[in-house]
């Protein structure tokens, strides 16, 4: 039910209910044992399969309310729910379900002559609060993780996966209940008024940290606004640099996949860099395999005389289309590439396309982007190509986490020493 907020008192007066509920529950999972952890997310996991005719007809509700709203195909691709994908969020439950539980691992340890052994042991943050767009499963993938590592969530879906959002909410509550662990571990903010976001943002001492996953507009809000610590999670201007040294065959593959896989997710490429060697030597045919998959680029330079593109504008560059679109020019070399990238990048994710390892290697120095990559598709920047089961997000910023952010990247950590009558001299 979408739950009216008057104002932001009454936005405040539910926030704040919902925070003291999750500190309450994140105590208890800070005690948790990995085995009842692991129940919880497979209870889930198995909810969502039994709940599956639910759950896609509350998508449908979101699909056609996205449709009214006026939403681009990217966004509504977003949305989107089917049989495949809801069997891909539920995979997502049992791999972080079957994954190492980090809390309580041991980071380091030492003996000090004084006398004392000390250890770094991972320990959960408290209560996160998770403001998303559109998609549906990050309230799957969120809720997962969060729990993995010992830390209640609140979360903020978009108002459009409103539906959706609550009919996986249930399922996550499902397998919390079935495990004898609080259902106030993972909540769902139930209302689509924004005042809901903004009362987040401003609940110290009931969030320990906020973590926005989404466009431009909602990550600056979240930046302007937030009085609770923040993961940085910016959009993605993803660039492909295409060295002179480039396979030809390697490259069109993982441009056009970089590209076209799934054009609204913040791994696709938004920008195609050619080293002027590589053009000199192959032309056009990058480009013109782009068009011919209907992308509509919008070229700079030499490139713009290329049939069929579009004219680049100054604001096409540092742009995330998330549609079937992508910026184009020529550079001068590897160095070229990234003093395109640091201008117009956002540190996300930028791939370089050459044989030449020496070139890798100075890409991967020149560059600070959260992921960097070597004749590879952008498309690979998520937690569970990682390895990571789910991820809430590529986190862009260079404070405590960076990249996909797992279990592991939502746990702090605090020492343990231990003495035997030691007294300090």
């Amino acid at each position: 039910m979408d739950t009216a907020m008057t104002d932001l008192d009454d936005a405040a007066a539910l926030i704040g209910r919902m925070g003291e509920a999750a500190r309450a529950a994140a105590i208890d999972l800070a005690q948790a044992s990995a085995e009842r952890k692991r129940a919880a997310l497979i209870g889930a996991a198995e909810a969502l399969r039994l709940r599956q005719a639910e759950i896609l007809a509350a998508n449908d509700k979101d699909m056609q309310f996205g449709r009214e709203k006026g939403l681009a195909d990217s966004m509504l691709d977003r949305l989107r729910l089917d049989p495949d994908r809801l069997r891909g969020i539920a995979d997502g439950l049992r791999a972080v379900a079957e994954q190492r539980d980090p809390v309580g691992e041991v980071v380091a340890e030492w003996d000090r002559p004084n006398g004392l052994h000390i250890q770094r042991v991972r320990t959960p943050i408290g209560v996160i609060g998770v403001i998303y767009e559109s998609r549906p499963n990050v309230t799957a993938d969120a809720g997962a993780l969060a729990l993995k590592s010992g830390n209640a969530v609140i979360l903020r879906g978009g108002s459009e996966s409103l539906h959706s959002s609550q009919a996986i909410h249930a399922c996550m509550v499902q397998g919390l209940r079935q495990a004898n662990l609080p259902e106030a571990a993972i909540q769902l903010v139930p209302t689509r008024d924004r005042a809901a976001v903004t009362a987040m943002l401003q609940a110290q001492g009931l969030i320990d940290v906020i973590i926005p996953r989404g466009g431009k507009g909602l990550v600056g809000l979240v930046q302007q606004q937030a009085r609770v610590p923040v993961f940085a999670h910016l959009e993605g201007i993803c660039h492909i640099y295409v060295d002179r040294d480039a396979d030809p065959d390697k490259a069109r593959r993982v441009l056009l996949n970089a590209k076209t896989r799934r054009t609204g997710i913040c791994g696709a490429a938004e920008c195609l860099l050619i080293d002027r060697g590589y053009y000199a030597k192959h032309g056009s045919a990058l480009v013109q395999a782009l068009l011919d998959a209907g992308v509509e680029v919008r070229a700079d330079g030499d490139l713009a005389a290329i049939p069929g593109t579009v004219a680049a504008q100054p604001d096409d560059f540092g742009r995330e289309f998330l549609d079937m679109i992508m910026a184009a020019t020529l550079v001068d070399g590897v160095d070229g590439a990234i003093a395109h990238i640091r201008r117009y990048g956002s540190q996300h994710t930028e791939s370089i396309l050459t044989e030449n390892d020496a070139t890798a290697r100075r890409f991967f120095a020149g560059l600070d982007s959260a992921i960097l990559m070597h004749n590879a598709s952008t498309q690979f920047a998520d937690g569970g190509e990682f390895g990571m089961g789910a991820e809430i997000g590529i986190a862009t910023g260079k404070m405590h986490a960076r990249g996909p952010v797992g279990a592991e990247q939502l746990t702090s950590f605090k020492y343990l020493v231990r003495g035997d009558g030691t007294v300090r001299a």
